[in-house]
């Protein structure tokens, strides 16, 4: 994966678009069958790029601006490239009363980067969410998945640290 902070350079296989290619045939004909098609396009390459929305608009016959309307409409989907390690703090009410917001701010300082968007080298990724269901932990990050709660700034160091 390539990712870079500003703007995102492509680096898709023929592998993958033999794969995406493979799946659309198979889904084609399917009423309704544009979010499957981008479901499993993210999971072929880890998000939708306008390149691989192209070749899904060029396989399906279906108009690019109604593939990127759905793709920008729902949150499952992504532009950009996720990191490695995936870096969410909840922002949500009680996370956000307890600090979330200065935590998601170190996150940003130190990793150089913002909401959505990935380191240069690949390795972490960072995004804000509304609520994780863990309030009584608040304020929570997760990294790919693994939640840390009761959070201080001065634990963001050491944590990410655990990653490097």
């Amino acid at each position: 994966m390539t990712c870079k902070k500003q703007g995102v350079l492509f680096s898709g296989t023929k592998e993958q678009e033999a794969d995406l290619k493979e799946v659309i045939a198979q889904l084609k004909g399917t009423k309704g069958a544009l979010m499957p098609i981008l479901q499993k396009a993210q999971d072929i390459y880890g998000y939708l790029p306008m390149e691989v929305q192209t070749i899904i608009s060029d396989e399906t016959g279906i108009p690019l601006e109604k593939i990127y309307g759905v793709v920008t409409f729902y949150a499952q989907f992504s532009l950009q490239p996720k990191g490695k390690y995936q870096v969410s703090v909840c922002l949500g009410t009680a996370c956000y009363v307890k600090g979330a917001g200065d935590i998601y701010s170190k996150l940003s300082e130190i990793l150089g980067i913002g909401n959505g968007e990935c380191t240069p080298d690949g390795k972490f990724s960072l995004d804000s969410c509304r609520c994780v269901g863990a309030c009584g932990l608040a304020p929570v990050m997760m990294i790919n998945g693994e939640v840390y709660g009761r959070l201080s700034v001065d634990d963001v160091p050491d944590i990410l640290a655990k990653y490097q």
